[in-house]
């Protein structure tokens, strides 16, 4: 029998799962040949390979907002060296072992790279494809057509940037970019990427004073929130790392102005499953969302249509999560009266974004972006409309050093290449960011179209979900081919093109027939109740397309551990695996074995707690410490003043120094694992005499070793780190719920010994407040010191 051709559009996630599943299912094998385009001359799609890899619409360095247990697919588990939240070329990596482990030397797979698909069209019951040649080749703008049984689009939701209605780069006369675009500092001013900061050329500001210093950030959900905190992140880097500065102004003059329609919840990586205690444990906060054992069964789709009182319920759980409605960092940014606790709750993931608000380096505000004129940025915003009155509209304009759109994309452009008649048949609509095609059974495919099949075509779509849709594509074309019935034109019975039964998916026809997710998509186009992700119910997917695909959710038998049976039930893609698929049992085990430990090591021995710790000790708190010595070479007194962690690009200062290696100026790093400690305050005596005190720290955090430390800073440069002072070391959880977490550490400095003891206590998430104690004992030193720092 011969083999039956597919198209796949694209060599993203997408496009490699469904290439992979339709060559390795046990149902499927033998049965395709598949050849896959891929514009970019890499596969991998949106997430770059290297860390030099800065041409795409992701940033090399940015980290996945998922930890690595979810974005995975079932059949290749990471590297055990892997970080538990890559970053994008470390996935993109990852993409690319993917497709050479089960499409690299297989004579049925042919992925060709810097090939874009530009039109198709369906005829006597099969698909012409037309593609072009990207960026090579010939030179010319020649069109190649070939002609296959059956196409799968892959091509991705991101399609192209969007850009706000009646914006115009071309109006300004500074920096105007898409947050896709964003790289680094340097870049968005647009000076030379490769400029060092240790670098004399051009290394002192070269603006005037009065030049603007105000960087526009537009978008208020992820990318909005996402692209903010890393600007504030690289503006306090630049402030408070070593070496001078390269931006047209000082660092430290310049802010974000982040403009925002509507405040979201902003969550941390890390969460606590257990957040109403002093010492809570803590999660990648995609394991804590994904744990089903809290769900009530039957699953429901959460997601789509949200009503006030599930709007609210959600919120409230939020708000339990963190710990916070969040007017504690600013009132713009506080999730607070009924208007907007009746809307659907959204949310943005950071990790420094609320502390950089709190800070004044990220200053927020309402309205939207109406023009830009030269250096101006011109607001809008409405107030009133309560009680029947009308808005009224107001204007603000201020003046801006660069504009960053966080806007979004628009995903018509990734379906371009089909014939008007099919996006008629899937009631497309170029102007829907959210729903721009209605598709049956989650997103799969469409009745009325035959041969076709999408896979990770949908806002945000996760890993095991696009899995789970390649399964279902591969489930389709196995049956329709098996059936040799494909309709040599769209069916105009009202019957769907795929056959109603499969004998080897015996439950999916059923769940075909029983699919209202066309006319649940077209409700939702305009509903202003939707959701963030209308299809953002990852549970509920997996669970649906388990039950449809015959998978039921495979746990090991020590998958509880010691943690007991309280322990979360984790949906992963690991844990749905298809029985003889080459490979894929062994790959998925080693998954699941990796999420189970880091389940047992963050709900039974501190793990990711230094790493909570370090997170929130970002900005400024009130400290008050007490010094009692027994020396007079050391006056007993009280300090009084403030602490502040400055945020800066790790450092290599000191580490190879104490490895007796010549220390150099070192390229700025994209790792944010570094504070530069600075207080500053009043020591009084308690013999009255009183004077200003100040000191400085560099604190580390190691994510290889999940470890928190505290180093001296040079004599010649308070800004440098010199030698380590000592390396906190967390025990394990306490022995009751009110007992803030506890670290110890030591130092000796020549004879005399610090004995070092931390207590850190939460609400949720964040810090409530620490204390720090030493006891120093030796020929020289007999003191110990007591302090407190508060918010």
């Amino acid at each position: 029998m011969a083999k039956k051709t597919v198209c796949i559009v694209g060599a993203g996630p997408s496009g490699l799962v469904a290439a992979k599943t339709l060559l390795h299912d046990p149902r499927a094998r033998g049965r395709f040949r598949v050849t896959v385009f891929e514009p970019q001359q890499r596969v991998g799609g949106l997430w770059p390979s290297s860390t030099a890899d800065a041409g795409g619409l992701v940033h090399p360095q940015m980290l996945a907002n998922q930890s690595r247990s979810t974005v995975q697919f079932s059949d290749l588990a990471w590297e055990d060296e892997a970080a538990e939240f890559p970053r994008a070329w470390q996935v993109g990596q990852y993409l690319q072992r993917y497709h050479d482990r089960y499409l690299g030397s297989r004579e049925d797979a042919d992925v060709r790279l810097g090939w874009r698909v530009v039109r198709t069209e369906r005829t006597a019951g099969r698909w012409q494809v037309w593609t072009r040649e990207e960026d090579g080749g010939d030179g010319s703008d020649a069109e190649r057509s070939s002609t296959f049984d059956y196409l799968i689009v892959a091509s991705g939701f991101f399609g192209a940037p969007a850009m706000p209605a009646g914006i115009r780069a071309e109006d300004a006369t500074v920096p105007v970019v898409h947050s896709s675009e964003y790289r680094s500092l340097a870049t968005l001013f647009g000076r030379d990427a490769a400029v060092s900061r240790a670098s004399t050329v051009s290394a002192e500001p070269t603006a005037s004073p009065s030049s603007p210093s105000t960087i526009l950030v537009v978008g208020g959900q992820f990318s909005g929130v996402e692209i903010a905190g890393t600007i504030a992140n690289h503006l306090s880097s630049a402030a408070h790392s070593p070496g001078p500065n390269s931006l047209p102004q000082a660092a430290s003059s310049y802010s974000v102005q982040h403009l925002i329609q509507r405040p979201s919840w902003i969550f941390p990586l890390y969460t606590s499953p257990i957040p109403n205690i002093v010492n809570p444990p803590f999660l990648p906060f995609d394991l804590n969302s994904y744990n089903v054992r809290k769900r009530p069964r039957p699953l429901v789709n959460t997601q789509g249509h949200i009503p006030v009182e599930t709007a609210r319920m959600v919120h409230r759980l939020f708000q339990n999560i963190l710990g916070t409605d969040q007017s504690e960092y600013g009132a713009a940014v506080a999730m607070r009266g009924d208007d907007l606790l009746d809307s659907p709750p959204y949310l943005g993931v950071s990790d420094t974004y609320l502390e950089h608000v709190r800070a004044g380096r990220i200053s927020v505000s309402r309205g939207r972006l109406a023009s830009l004129d030269g250096t101006t940025a011109v607001i809008s915003s409405s107030e009133g409309g309560a009680g029947g009155q009308e808005e009224s509209q107001s204007e603000e304009k201020f003046p801006v050093a660069v504009v960053v759109l966080a806007t979004g994309f628009s995903p018509a452009t990734s379906l371009s290449f089909l014939p008007d008649e099919v996006k008629t048949a899937l009631s497309f609509d170029a102007t829907s960011s959210r729903e721009p095609v209605a598709l049956a059974f989650h997103g799969c495919c469409h009745p009325d179209v035959a041969g076709l099949a999408f896979v990770g075509f949908y806002r945000s779509p996760y890993w095991g979900v696009m899995e789970m849709q390649a399964r279902v594509a591969t489930a389709l074309l196995v049956s329709d081919a098996d059936a040799d019935a494909a309709a040599t034109e769209m069916p105009s019975d009202g019957r769907p093109w795929y056959p109603d039964t499969s004998t080897g998916w015996p439950a999916l026809g059923e769940a075909l027939a029983a699919d209202g997710s066309i006319k649940r998509t077209l409700a939702l186009r305009n509903d202003a109740r939707a959701s963030q992700f209308p299809m953002g119910d990852y549970m509920y997917l997996m669970g649906v397309f388990g039950e449809a695909l015959g998978l039921e959710r495979q746990e090991d038998e020590d998958e509880d551990g010691d943690v007991g049976e309280d322990c979360p039930v984790i949906v992963t893609p690991a844990h749905y695996v298809v029985e003889g698929d080459d490979g894929s049992s062994r790959e998925a085990a080693l998954s699941r074995r990796h999420t189970a430990t880091v389940v047992r090591g963050g709900l039974t021995q501190a793990q990711f707690v230094a790493r909570a710790v370090f997170r929130s000790l970002l900005g400024c708190w009130r400290l008050e410490r007490d010094l009692v010595s027994a020396l007079p070479s050391h006056p007993s007194g009280r300090f009084v003043g403030t602490a502040e962690f400055r945020l800066r690009a790790t450092t290599e200062d000191g580490r190879k120094r104490a490895e007796g290696e010549e220390q150099k100026d070192e390229e700025p790093s994209e790792e944010m694992d570094e504070y530069l400690y600075v207080e500053d305050g009043t020591f009084t005596a308690t013999s009255g005499l009183s004077f200003r005190a100040t000191r400085r720290y560099v604190w580390r955090y190691n994510p290889a070793t999940d470890r928190l430390s505290v180093w001296f800073v040079r004599t010649d440069d308070a800004q440098r780190a010199d030698y380590l002072f000592h390396e906190l070391s967390f025990g394990g959880p306490t022995a009751t719920e009110t007992e803030p977490w506890r670290a110890t550490a030591g130092h000796l400095c020549i004879d005399d010994y610090y004995d070092v003891r931390y207590d850190f206590a939460f609400v949720a998430v964040n810090l409530r407040d620490w204390r720090v104690r030493y006891a120093v004992r030796g020929p020289k030193k007999d003191y110990t010191i007591d302090g407190t720092y508060r918010r």
